[in-house]
């Protein structure tokens, strides 16, 4: 009769492990985990934003390191410890950058070097000093001047907005699900350098959802003198990176849109143009 018990202990503690190791949380029939040996070159997760289309005119952005910034102060959530690592990226520009360089894969806007700008003038007026020394007659080029700027930021960071659970417990034997689901927020303003008006603004809203899956066994063997516990669980939880880059890609797509709306630029194929307005 133990011998019998501590198979079947064994076969659940089996079907434990591979029910685990077969399938994700969040998208089922994936691996949890996989190696990846070699660096990945990210892309657009809005692929409407790759393919909205090229302009007759590119604008020309300029993104300052102060103008799309953290403005949530937002701290790591954890239960257990006060934690001092910030909720989301203190570079949200980069992802800013990122979507505005790769809109229409990359025909769309022209983006200026702003987050850089010391460095930059460091380097020209090196230049500017070496051939002055050397007596060259070659002048730089002058730096391309912006007629939008791009401002904003990350404006909210809500944790726990929702939380639950399900589980049962049947004879020792039990297993429990929980989810916790997050809001972070953009704001996305764009600027008019000559006049100061601001052309369009855009707010969108990103969710990021947190899984856990747990399974347990709790028995007595051995005439009840034995305990045998057996437990397995899993956590998946959603990358705040991604859902920033998604919710920043978003926010540039609807301020192409806007823009089209308000005759701020024009887009060469009409067809796409034409599935924009609806």
């Amino acid at each position: 009769m133990q011998m019998e018990i501590r198979q079947k202990l064994l076969c659940l503690l089996g079907i434990f492990l591979s029910s685990c190791t077969n399938w994700s949380i969040l998208d089922n029939y994936i691996p949890p985990v996989s190696l990846t040996k070699q660096a990945e070159v990210g892309t657009l997760i809005n692929k409407e934003l790759a393919e909205i289309g090229e302009p007759f005119i590119k604008p020309t952005i300029a993104i300052y390191p102060t103008s799309f910034t953290d403005q949530t102060g937002q701290r790591r959530s954890n239960s257990s410890y006060a934690s001092f690592s910030t909720a989301i990226t203190q570079a949200p520009h980069a992802y800013l950058i990122r979507a505005l360089k790769h809109a229409s894969n990359g025909d769309f806007f022209n983006v200026v070097e702003r987050v850089g700008l010391d460095n930059l003038t460091k380097e020209r007026q090196l230049i500017r000093s070496t051939r002055k020394d050397f007596k060259e007659d070659k002048d730089l080029l002058p730096l391309t001047f912006a007629g939008l700027l791009m401002e904003g930021g990350v404006i909210g960071y809500e944790s726990n907005i929702k939380s639950g659970g399900l589980g049962a417990r049947y004879l020792g034997i039990g297993s429990t699900k929980e989810y916790r689901q997050d809001i972070v927020t953009v704001s996305l303003r764009t600027v008019s350098v000559s006049t100061g008006k601001v052309l369009t603004e855009v707010l969108t809203t990103k969710s990021i959802l947190s899984v856990a899956i747990s399974q347990d066994a709790f028995r007595f063997v051995s005439n009840d003198t034995e305990l045998v516990e057996i437990e397995n669980g899993m956590v998946e939880n959603e990358s705040v990176n991604i859902a920033l880059q998604n919710a920043i890609e978003t926010a540039v797509l609807e301020t192409i849109k806007l823009g089209l709306d308000k005759n701020l630029w024009r887009i060469v194929d009409e067809e796409i143009l034409n599935a924009i307005r609806g």
